[in-house]
């Protein structure tokens, strides 16, 4: 069914419907439309769906209809009764109008309706006048009743590259002592979508801004003022340095479990001793249980924790792979590549660790060796060639036989292109 034969139904029996939230949002800004919500007004539930029988059904407090894919809901308004996410009264009837339901939302880019029929835009908040902005303001004094809209805004600044004004950011501020009500499927669901956009970083500078940075990612928070040698970075502490690390990452990957990886690759200069610093000596080996704890705290996937434990161990002799013995080289390449992360995904952690605003990222070529040895001097190579069927000697030849062809190749990555089976020891 069309939305004009629907959103005539609804008119002919004293109703209206409007278009909202992301929706407009994003065709204000120009976007891609990839969900339609629908709001309506003037007709009870009862009525609603006697009216779209074939309408599925769905929703636990209140409820939803989808008829093609479009969701459709009832104007309804909001009130607190708890502390959390979930304790809420509901109302819903035909006599609650447009406004109120905008009202209850969380900011005002996310409270504009259209309505179907006519087309005019309704924005009792200012909201378009907010995205010609570029700015992030709650909608009412409604925001404090949901927690959850703290971790929504700061993935909306980053998704956005919007700023948060201030009274905003005081809102979220006051929300901080409920926040440890949220689900940490609910703060991972948002950390997700933030980590998935140009600029993650801006999602972690918000939370700090509000003061609620420590809550669900101490980690994180740790790195501030987590002084470190001036003469390697220049961009100041480790938190400054892990921000540009996983803003660079997002320039070189898709996959978020990378992302994550170049995220928490120095979580363990957050617990550096300050009379050590700006030296982190071991830093690599006490992140490792760091990476765990943050995954954990908001229900990472096992997959990106074990990817984020091998960048946090691996990354530092990745950054000196070249200057490191070839016998050093053949046991960092043999254990990166057998974990999640890989070889391609450490180079992605090292490259963005190591780029400092230069036009083009440094050229990491340890990917190259390493598929290379692995490929040419294998198991079954070693079989065949030297006739040995125990596994522990199949083992220590392999690593020998590697260690020998990287020495032959002097670490010059030319010669790794050029290099051919006749070479190999």
């Amino acid at each position: 069914m069309e939305i004009i034969e629907i959103a005539n139904k609804i008119k002919e029996n004293g109703g209206n419907l409007y278009l909202i939230g992301g929706a407009i949002r994003d065709k204000l800004l120009g976007k891609e439309v990839h969900d339609e919500d629908y709001c309506v007004t003037g007709l009870t539930s009862e009525l609603f769906e006697k009216l779209f029988p074939e309408a599925n059904i769905r929703g636990k407090f209140f409820e939803v209809y989808d008829i093609d894919k479009k969701e459709f809901a009832m104007a309804r308004k909001e009130k607190k009764n708890g502390k959390g996410h979930k304790e809420f009264d509901i109302q819903t009837g035909k006599n609650i109008t447009i406004e109120e339901d905008l009202k209850r939302r969380d900011i005002t880019i996310n409270s504009i309706a259209q309505e179907v029929l006519t087309g005019k835009l309704i924005d009792p908040f200012n909201g378009v006048q907010d995205i010609k902005n570029s700015v992030i303001k709650a909608t009412s004094n409604s925001f404090m009743e949901d927690p959850l809209r703290v971790y929504r805004v700061a993935r909306f600044a980053a998704s956005l590259d919007f700023e948060v004004d201030e009274n905003t950011i005081y809102m979220m501020k006051m929300l901080k002592d409920e926040l440890d009500t949220l689900s940490k499927e609910r703060v991972f669901t948002e950390f997700r979508k933030a980590l998935n956009t140009n600029r993650p970083s801006k999602f972690f500078d918000i939370l700090r801004r509000a003061d609620v940075l420590d809550v669900h990612f101490k980690e994180i928070h740790d790195l501030i003022g987590s002084l470190q040698p001036l003469k390697y970075h220049p961009e100041g502490d480790s938190y400054n340095h892990t921000m540009i690390v996983v803003d660079n990452s997002t320039m070189l990957t898709n996959d978020l479990k990378i992302r994550f990886s170049a995220l928490v690759h120095d979580l363990g200069k957050g617990i550096t001793p300050k009379e050590m610093m700006p030296h982190h000596y071991g830093h690599d080996e006490k992140g490792v249980d760091l990476v765990g704890n943050l995954g954990r705290r908001i229900c990472v996937p096992n997959s990106w924790i074990k990817c984020g434990k091998t960048a946090a161990k691996e990354h530092m002799k990745g950054g000196i792979f070249n200057q490191m013995t070839p016998a050093k080289q053949v046991d960092f390449i043999t254990r990166v590549s057998k974990s999640m992360l890989g070889l391609d995904g450490m180079k992605i952690v090292v490259m963005s660790d190591k780029w400092r605003g230069e036009e083009l990222p440094p050229n990491v070529e340890f990917d190259i060796i390493g598929k290379k040895i692995l490929g040419d001097i294998n198991g079954n190579y070693i079989k065949k060639k030297y006739n040995i069927k125990d596994e522990r000697k199949i083992g220590e030849l392999l690593r020998t036989k590697r260690i020998e062809l990287i020495k032959r190749a002097k670490m010059d990555v030319n010669s790794w292109q050029i290099f051919t089976k006749r070479d190999i020891p």
